[in-house]
């Protein structure tokens, strides 16, 4: 806009020393500073963005923010959580370890495993009836001890709940109480690790005995095999005397192992990211075995390696932790705090990236990243409100057609603002160059307007409305968020097409001249061509020959900038 309107006030200042008409130049002068400042782009880019936004819908993404749909085009790392988004989120019990022994949920003996059945309905908020309400995991657990006839409102009418400590993401556990009779009981559910070491005794075979060290051992072995198989553990237990909320000195009870299978669909969208140069990074409060075994299903990491817990994060010091980062695709066992540190900790290399999260400790991370992702099922208000987009069905896979989007988006934009420049760059040539060789202008401020309000509306709009070739685009590495709208030859785009614009819209204003010369074989010059031009009649239908050919060059144009690779 300063580069245009400099070119305008020394075209004015020209013509002035060549002792014009000063009243015909400055309103010239004026008009053409009004055709060069692209004043439509703003109202454009605006109504392109807000368009953007039905498209997004459709593929099951709401926008809150206008902005973060072109930012979505510039991400280069996804940071997702795995249950319900990169994952199914219907969990099912399929394996179950005590009494010493693992075995699977069909071929367990659960006369011996009573009490931890009882444990499974108790220690739980989910409700199974006309609806099913509550937490997938919870209302697996639900849903085995109904299987082998232990219901939860049969249980908790004998064993009414009396006092609860509610589940949090610093114990990663959750204990309530209850009245047996005359006595007291708690039960317990919570991470596997942690919960095994806080057990004192066990039962096996109905009878208490002592959790030795080497039951201990068995334990955890059992636990890691059920996370090397992809499933969610959970070690349940009991405590019957003390303070019975205090969530030590338990009566190990056994294991359950759940499976969330990973959605086919999430396997897709990850090579598609891959092609695309996007890093999937998995976020997870699971086991760390739990986390890599999907991981490895989806493509997202293959080695131990790639992987970190959020123990080892909180052991490193920032710089560390920045440097090594980029090389890890899970983290496992982390608190909404340690999301938000990765997040810093990619921005400060340089990444763009986007957070996925649905609870209420989520807000600060989705804050954080470039670009927070929100879940429309699962997710909580706060969540949503502190998200940039909404997933409406919480589906890994609408990530990737979000981005495809908000790529396709950017890329219109861009082409939108460089037809503006360059078809305003080209009035400016054809402007310029005749008045420095002397020649009358070659448009009326009239034609100028006419011009301008032909080609800065329903073309640029048309632009911007544009079909991509989606696949070509998600091959494409994704953009810097510091690269510049005339980065990767957008300037040579602009100039170039500008000067044809000018360059052949000048040659048909000088055509008629030239012809009236040749015809009363006059030769050809600057000088007659000059006093050809300053006969009404050929100075009038020169002027329609440029009018003509810069508008019609520039709708032409318009249709070419839909891709410069192929025009």
């Amino acid at each position: 806009s300063v580069l245009a309107v400099s070119i305008c006030v020394f075209l004015f200042v020209v013509a002035i020393l060549q002792r014009r008409d000063v009243g015909d130049m400055l309103l010239t002068a004026i008009s053409l500073a009004v055709a060069a400042v692209p004043e439509g782009l703003a109202a454009v880019v605006t109504i392109v963005l807000a368009l953007s936004v039905s498209r997004m819908v459709r593929v099951g993404t709401i926008v809150r923010r206008l902005p973060s749909v072109e930012t979505l085009g510039a991400v280069n790392v996804v940071c997702s959580d795995k249950t319900g988004t990169l994952t199914k989120n219907q969990m099912s019990v399929k394996a179950c370890y005590f009494d010493g022994k693992t075995s699977s949920e069909e071929e367990a003996d659960w006369e011996s495993g009573r009490l931890l059945l009882e444990a499974c309905a108790l220690c739980n908020d989910a409700v199974i009836g006309e609806s099913r309400l509550g937490d997938p995991t919870e209302l697996a657990l639900l849903e085995l001890s109904d299987k082998y006839g232990l219901q939860k409102e049969q249980l908790e009418r004998s064993y009414p709940r009396i006092d609860e400590r509610a589940f949090d993401s610093e114990r990663k556990r959750m204990t309530t109480v209850h009245r047996k009779g005359t006595e007291k009981v708690a039960y317990i559910k919570g991470a596997s690790e942690e919960m095994i070491d806080l057990c004192q005794s066990c039962f096996i075979h109905g009878k208490e005995m002592p959790f030795s060290a080497r039951a201990k051992r068995e334990a955890k072995d059992a636990a890691a095999g059920m996370a090397g198989q992809a499933l969610r553990v959970l070690t349940i237990a009991m405590k019957q005397k003390g303070n019975l909320t205090d969530e030590k000195n338990l009566i190990f009870l056994g294991l359950v192992g759940m499976i969330d299978p990973p959605r086919p669909e999430a396997a897709e969208a990850v090579k598609s990211f891959c092609r695309a140069h996007v890093d999937t990074v998995m976020i997870t409060g699971d086991h760390v075995d739990t986390a890599l075994a999907i991981a490895g299903e989806l493509g997202i990491a293959g080695d131990r390696s790639e992987c970190m817990t959020g123990g080892e994060m909180e052991a490193m010091p920032d710089e560390e932790f920045r440097k090594k980062v980029e090389g890890i695709r899970v983290f496992a066992r982390v608190s909404p705090e340690h999301k938000v540190r990765i997040v810093e900790a990619l921005k400060k290399n340089g990444k763009t990236v986007a957070m996925t999260g649905d609870g209420i400790n989520d807000a600060p991370s989705l804050k954080a990243a470039d670009v927070g992702i929100a879940m429309g099922k699962e997710g909580t208000d706060v969540a949503r409100n502190a998200a940039d987009l909404v997933l409406t069905d919480d589906n890994f896979a609408t990530i990737e057609k979000a981005m495809r989007e908000g790529r396709g988006i950017y890329e219109n934009i861009r082409k939108t603002i460089l037809f503006l420049l360059s078809s305003n760059f080209g009035e400016i040539i054809t402007m310029l160059v005749a008045i420095l060789a002397g020649f009358p202008t070659p448009l009326k401020a009239s034609h100028i307007l006419w011009i301008n309000l032909i080609t800065d509306s329903l073309p640029a709009l048309a632009l911007g409305m544009d079909k991509n070739d989606g696949e070509a685009l998600m091959k494409e590495p994704p953009r810097k968020s510091s690269d510049s709208l005339f980065a990767h030859g957008g300037l040579t785009c602009t100039l170039c097409f500008g000067m044809v614009i000018g360059i052949i819209s000048l040659l048909a204003f000088l055509t008629v001249p030239y012809q009236v010369l040749l015809g009363e074989q006059i030769p050809v010059t600057v000088q007659n061509l000059e006093k050809m031009l300053r006969i009404e009649a050929v100075l009038n239908k020169a002027q329609t020959h440029a009018f003509t050919v810069l508008g019609m060059s520039q709708l032409v144009h318009a249709v070419g900038m839909r891709d410069v690779n192929r025009s």
